[in-house]
């Protein structure tokens, strides 16, 4: 097949003459080396099977190619809608374009590449489109505390269990249940946010923990919060070294979910959640106190995470496989 989407000339001679003779549309695009679709478009638009002619079709091509061209998010209409909508939720174009083809699988209209969207945006877009574009791009960054002052050689924590010893059904995610955790933190590590990240389903939960990370106080914000989950849910969680985590057995006791801690240094021992830390810096920009978001605040940024597709996922969304799981196990979904 032609890899230019533009006919020639010649092209087209062959089509007019291929429809004098009843050849269909398919027959032609054998023929002359073309998509289908192609043909039939361009049949379409040159008044049908009984009045195309060559000339007056390459004519209008060769018009309508010196015409400035309206991109397509610069009009109003459900394609634009739909872009706008979701660059307002912090997606991606690349998730916008892909998701957009699953939710309208017979409208082709409803049809947009990621590269347009970018090519759109970037140059010639202003004023709204532009800004939330800017708003939906990976940029800025929370302030996370770096691995040696969070654990020091001489403040280890007692009883840990390395991540070597947890269940290997955790390694390939075939398996829910196995939480992966962290905390990032704002201005002058004064402030933080709990993070915990579902390894299966890239599921989000946000816990507000304002001023105090003393060991006792995570372990129980994070006892609260997976006191939640039903048991199917609850397998382990791991953490990296940090000081914060210092009761952990007191949170095993509680939530029967034992903890495993990652090797020094090894951010991607925990690769789920440090792949939702950076999302995270698109709400939580480097150098901001993170004390004056609430709970309620971060249950909505935890709700548009968990309502993004993922690519990793078959372009779901974490809230949709997470249903699905719950459906399975005969549970009340969440929205």
């Amino acid at each position: 097949m032609a890899l230019n989407v533009s006919l020639s000339l010649d092209e087209r001679e062959t089509i007019s003459r291929e429809l004098a003779s009843g050849r269909s549309h398919r027959g032609i695009a054998l023929l002359v080396g073309r998509h289908h679709s192609v043909i039939s478009r361009e049949i379409a638009r040159n008044g049908g099977n009984q009045k195309y002619r060559a000339v007056a079709a390459d004519r209008r091509a060769r018009r309508m190619r010196a015409r400035p061209k309206e991109r397509k998010l610069e009009r109003a209409g459900r394609v634009r809608d739909y872009v706008m909508e979701r660059l307002a939720l912090r997606w991606s174009p690349c998730q916008i374009a892909t998701r957009l083809r699953a939710d309208h699988p017979d409208d082709e209209e409803m049809r947009i590449s990621h590269e347009t969207i970018y090519q759109t945006l970037f140059v010639q877009g202003r004023g709204e489109l532009r800004a939330l574009l800017y708003r939906a791009l990976r940029s800025g960054r929370a302030k996370r505390v770096s691995p040696a002052k969070r654990a020091p050689a001489h403040d280890r924590i007692a009883g840990m269990v390395s991540i070597s010893e947890r269940p290997k059904e955790a390694d390939d995610r075939a398996v829910p249940g196995f939480w992966e955790g962290d905390l990032i933190l704002g201005s002058a590590c004064k402030s933080q946010i709990a993070t915990l990240v579902e390894r299966q389903t890239r599921f989000v939960m946000l816990i507000r923990v304002p001023h105090d990370r003393s060991a006792d106080r995570v372990a129980t914000l994070l006892t609260l919060k997976m006191r939640t989950l039903p048991g199917f849910l609850k397998n382990s969680l791991t953490w990296d070294r940090g000081t914060e985590m210092g009761e952990h057995a007191r949170f095993t006791l509680a939530t029967g979910m034992p903890v495993y801690f990652c090797d020094p240094h090894s951010p991607w021992q925990r690769g789920s959640n440090e792949n939702t830390n950076g999302l995270l810096r698109q709400y939580f920009p480097k150098g901001t106190d993170l004390s004056v978001h609430s709970q309620a605040h971060l249950d909505e940024v935890a709700r548009e995470l968990n309502g993004r597709p993922r690519m990793t996922l078959g372009w779901a969304t974490p809230t949709e496989k997470l249903n699905q799981l719950l459906i399975n196990h005969g549970v009340a979904t969440i929205t």
